[in-house]
């Protein structure tokens, strides 16, 4: 299939022409004829595999095909990174149709906060917005989106575990009731099918590829003492030349420890963490773009929502607390059609944890020796789960 089969607006595959997209991927193929048809659809697709033109095409041909002035499209997201990767991708894909985007994320000054009040009071087309910048918003009485026809929330199951439930449902009733409503998620789990019969309306169901890293990724794990972990990647550095390398730690502090001791090393490393203004993590998220910084080091800020080409290297530096967010991370590398490497370190007590990432795909992974400089790691035994905290017994004070 192609698509032009899609009889999209001709404004609209002008778009695509010019980006050289011919081929659907399995999402949009599935995702694109539903959501034309105005059904409600809850969808399941892992990162990487398209789904963010499966939701835009089919709305983008609405717009182009009526020409409207109003807020038509409501897109909610978890996080700032997703909002401004799925308002570039308008700006690329409607380059000729004429609509309209803007992302609202909170962070910047009074004068951002006027530039989301104009586009919600005046109408773009399309909004993508975090659900806390929103309620700011809505609970100020100004925002029109009585004419809004699309709900869209992407990365369902993200927003869930951040505590987004309760103010996605308050953004609802300011909505009209006759409206298509769309969930796109990676993972399903008993609270996104509760929370889609909340919002969904009869929705036709997609899944594609559940919990299943890319074809093209290369998976190698160690088995490594956190006191070893930062020799580690030097070797692994030093052994082979990437262009583009993403490393994931656990916590804000560990970040900025590794990024230091990278660039005490001589290699062009930068952190990223919830911890940095907004615009300066654009300003990093930038220069990684662009390949004048070679290594970023994050937290999982940038696990899922962000469309960053040519990655060679993902190293789990911690492993996640959830196995779907390994899936994601690895899926940063080896993205369309492309290869890549993942490698992950195993310290002593996250054995078993990874032991149930590999029960989840399905495969096992290569566990490397490590360089003989470092000495030995601990031994690899995935059937012992890790101590549980000793339990604390509370006194109850009699009166």
């Amino acid at each position: 299939m192609k698509f032009i089969d899609f009889n999209l607006e001709s404004s609209l595959q002008e778009g695509l022409d010019s980006m050289g997209f011919e081929t659907p991927t399995p999402i949009q193929e599935q995702a694109i004829p539903i959501i034309l048809t105005n059904k409600d659809l809850i969808a399941v697709a892992q990162t990487g595999t398209g789904k963010t033109a499966a939701f835009l095409l089919p709305i983008l041909h609405k717009l182009a095909s009526s020409q409207v002035d109003e807020t038509n499209t409501l897109i909610i997201v978890p996080t700032r990174e997703l909002a401004l990767q799925i308002d570039q991708a308008i700006q690329g894909l409607a380059y000729f149709t004429g609509a309209s985007s803007l992302a609202i994320y909170g962070g910047g000054d009074g004068h951002v906060f006027e530039n989301e009040k104009r586009a919600l009071t005046q109408g773009a087309n399309i909004i993508i917005a975090t659900p806390g910048r929103l309620m700011s918003h809505l609970n100020m009485g100004y925002v029109k989106f009585d004419k809004v026809q699309h709900l869209i929330l992407d990365e369902a199951d993200k927003m869930l575990d951040m505590g987004f439930v309760d103010d996605i449902l308050k953004i609802v009733t300011y909505l009209p009731k006759q409206r298509q409503s769309l969930m796109f998620s990676a993972t399903m789990p008993a609270a996104i099918k509760k929370f889609a019969q909340q919002l969904l309306h009869d929705p036709a169901e997609i899944a594609i590829a559940i919990s299943k890293p890319a074809a093209g990724v290369t998976q190698l794990a160690y088995s490594v003492y956190d006191g070893q972990k930062n020799e580690l990647i030097k070797s692994i550095l030093k052994e082979k030349t990437y262009s583009s390398i993403l490393i994931f730690s656990s916590t804000k502090e560990k970040v900025r420890i590794l990024n230091r001791e990278l660039n005490q090393a001589g290699l062009r490393s930068k952190a990223i963490h919830s911890g940095l203004e907004q615009e300066e993590r654009e300003e990093v998220l930038r220069n990684f773009k662009n390949k004048n910084t070679q290594i970023l080091v994050a937290t999982d800020i940038l696990s899922r929502g962000i469309d960053i080409e040519d990655i060679n290297l993902v190293i789990n530096y911690d492993l996640p607390n959830d196995a779907e967010d390994y899936i994601h991370r690895i899926g940063r590398t080896a993205r369309a059609a492309t290869k890549g490497e993942a490698i992950t370190f195993i310290n002593e007590k996250d054995a078993f944890k990874f032991h149930k990432i590999e029960q989840l795909m399905e495969r096992e992974v290569e566990k490397k020796p490590l360089p003989v400089h470092l000495g030995e790691g601990p031994v690899y035994n995935p059937k012992t789960k890790p101590p549980r905290p000793p339990f604390k017994k509370k006194f109850v004070k009699r009166t």
